[in-house]
């Protein structure tokens, strides 16, 4: 039994192969971003808790590094320029 291939080979499979490429690579870009923007995010958090005298024990540390969310980032950012301890930085909200 033969099996029709040429839709495989023809250009609209090509066309549709090459918009799913296009897709990934910009899901992949944009993953890509935000990643760096949370990377950028944890090191400039643990330089304001450096800078303020805060000890970050490696608990916690591993707890802020591997937090991806650039909003929870950004309210722990906003709370350590002020804050005198770790908890008051991390507090979860209530």
């Amino acid at each position: 039994m033969a099996v029709d291939m040429s839709f495989w080979s023809s250009p609209v499979s090509e066309e549709i192969r090459e918009e799913g490429r296009a897709e990934g690579r910009a899901e992949g870009r944009a993953e890509g971003r935000a990643e760096g923007r949370a990377e950028g995010q944890v090191l400039s958090l643990f330089k304001v808790l450096r800078s303020r005298g805060i000890d970050v024990p490696d608990e916690t540390r591993t707890r802020i590094e591997s937090c991806t969310d650039t909003a929870t980032l950004d309210t722990w950012m906003d709370r350590a320029l002020t804050a005198t301890t770790l908890p008051e930085v991390l507090r979860d909200e209530e």
